[in-house]
């Protein structure tokens, strides 16, 4: 019951009229930002962070849960329609979606997103409630050790899951990890990496890398592609341009499948660094081999929209879970949160749901109330969404580097931060280019302040003995499954290319 009561409050904190408002911003932020060719979820969510540290606490994070929420769905309007993904996640929609539009039953494909959506978004928003407490009061056992381990399994997730190679993404990892020990040792007050430049001694803010690399970044890379997206395919026109909700009974037939979406985003969403895409990605993959109608995958099949969309959804939920019970982000868009909670003060872990119970059920109200009005606005507001479209790509990245600029420089007032983030804009080009993965990168400058200060205070009480890690149950297992995740790539890729080499020389021999 007291779960109950306070989701009520939170509730009614976000129907205020000044936080609802917030909320509404949000949605329509999301939407535009997921269809708006060269902007991406993740940056649009740094785009809006700088703008929340001059609000509270509250409106910052119902602000970026809603862009969070409602940018989960936008993209698959533009993927359905025009066969233009405004997310890796909405890939999936354009083998059946698109497909379904080019058979003239694009109103149809639409609603079935649409449904999947809020299906999948509703379902893992009960169990981010019904699940997040609960962890937290495990995690509330927890000392240095664990927190140590909890945060090394989120940096080795990240590392395994994000691009091909595991290597590049060490190295941006290590990257990022050593940016965080700019400025002076929280523990012995030393000086490092300053080289005697006074605005380096406070380290270097996180906000600055990402807001630097995904936003800064991105343009430069469009830059020199010459702002050239790829034309999408406008089919019947205007006339497509509406929403066709399945019926009831259609819905029923399709609960095993809205079942297997939506179990398996929250499930993958939970997993530090996976996020919506590869929940998506794994969703439509079960599917296609568990499925009834697994065969008709890719033909225009509304089963490949229901569990691409639901399982990208109810990742939201999911990703939620081991953020707020154990600080650890469950994708980039909610690093992005992280850092939006740090900025005010507030570290996210089992103990905000005692100091900040209030806040931790406004952001679960928001999640809620982001979902159904991600439907409603995703239901009405089609037409002007794809009028997006026609925004020229170099306008639309001009808005972005003046934002940009605009928020690093309203964070701490100094112009030294420009600097900084002109050449995290570089690095994020460079990085683009030469194709090593950014999220490493960022949440290495987030969580690496919180992975020192853990293991030196474990250091210190356990008389320097690291072997302390496997010693106690759940920090041993955490880190086994850690290194598991680090080192299977590494061992696949090595299987992979002997099998290769095994191949070849059977053919020559041949």
């Amino acid at each position: 019951m007291d779960v109950l009561t306070h989701l009520f409050g939170g509730i009614l904190t976000v129907l205020s009229p000044v936080h609802f408002l917030v909320l509404l911003i949000g949605l329509v932020l999301g939407m535009l930002v997921a269809v708006l060719p060269g902007l991406t979820l993740v940056m649009g969510v740094v785009l809006a962070l700088p703008f929340t540290y001059k609000m509270g606490v509250g409106p910052g994070l119902i602000l970026l849960t809603a862009m969070y929420a409602s940018g989960t769905y936008a993209g698959a309007i533009t993927s359905i329609l025009f066969r233009i993904p405004g997310e890796p996640m909405d890939v999936p929609l354009l083998w059946d979606g698109y497909e379904m539009t080019r058979k003239g039953q694009a109103a149809k494909a639409l609603g079935w997103s649409l449904m999947a959506s809020f299906i999948g978004g509703i379902a893992s928003a009960v169990m981010m409630v019904a699940m997040a407490e609960p962890v937290a009061r495990m995690a509330l056992s927890f000392s240095s050790p664990e927190f140590f381990a909890i945060v090394f399994f989120g940096l080795v997730s990240v590392v395994a899951l994000s691009g091909d190679s595991v290597v590049n993404s060490l190295i941006s990892l290590c990257m990022g990890l050593l940016i965080a020990t700019v400025g002076v040792d929280s523990i012995y007050g030393a000086e490092r990496f300053a080289f005697g430049q006074p605005f380096l001694l406070d380290g270097i803010e996180f906000l600055l890398v990402m807001v630097g690399a995904y936003g800064i970044g991105e343009v430069l890379t469009r830059l020199r592609a010459g702002f050239v997206s790829e034309p999408g395919e406008a089919g019947d026109g205007q006339a497509r341009f509406r929403t066709a909700l399945p019926r009831w009974a259609e819905i029923v037939r399709m609960k095993y499948t809205l079942l297997r979406g939506t179990l398996t985003g929250v499930v993958v969403g939970i997993v530090p660094g996976a996020g919506a895409t590869v929940s998506a990605f794994v969703a439509y993959g079960l599917e296609s081999q568990y499925g009834k109608n697994r065969k008709q995958l890719g033909t225009g099949a509304p089963e490949g929209i229901v569990v691409a969309k639901s399982a990208a959804t109810a990742s939201v939920g999911g990703a939620l879970v081991p953020l707020l019970a154990m600080g650890i982000p469950g994708s980039g868009a909610t690093a992005i949160i992280l850092a939006a909670f740090l900025l005010h003060g507030i570290q996210p872990g089992p103990q905000v749901f005692v100091s900040s119970t209030d806040l931790v059920y406004t952001v679960f109200a928001a999640v809620f109330l982001s979902i159904i009005g991600m439907c409603v606005l995703g239901y009405f507001a089609i037409k002007p969404l794809c009028k997006v479209l026609d925004a020229p790509e170099a306008i639309v990245s001009a808005f972005v580097v003046v934002f940009c600029f605009v928020g690093a420089f309203a964070a701490r007032n100094s112009l030294s931060d420009l600097y900084v983030i002109s050449a995290f804009g570089l690095v994020g080009y460079l990085f683009e280019r030469f194709r090593f993965p950014i999220a490493p990168l960022v949440l290495g400058t987030i969580l690496g302040p919180l992975a020192e200060t853990n293991f030196m205070t474990l250091m210190v009480s356990f008389d320097n003995d690291w072997t302390i890690l496997f010693r106690r149950p759940i920090s041993g297992a955490v880190m086994v499954l850690a290194l598991v995740a680090l080192f299977w790539p590494i061992v696949r890729a090595l299987a992979q290319r002997r099998s290769a080499a095994r191949f070849a020389q059977a053919a020559a021999r041949g």
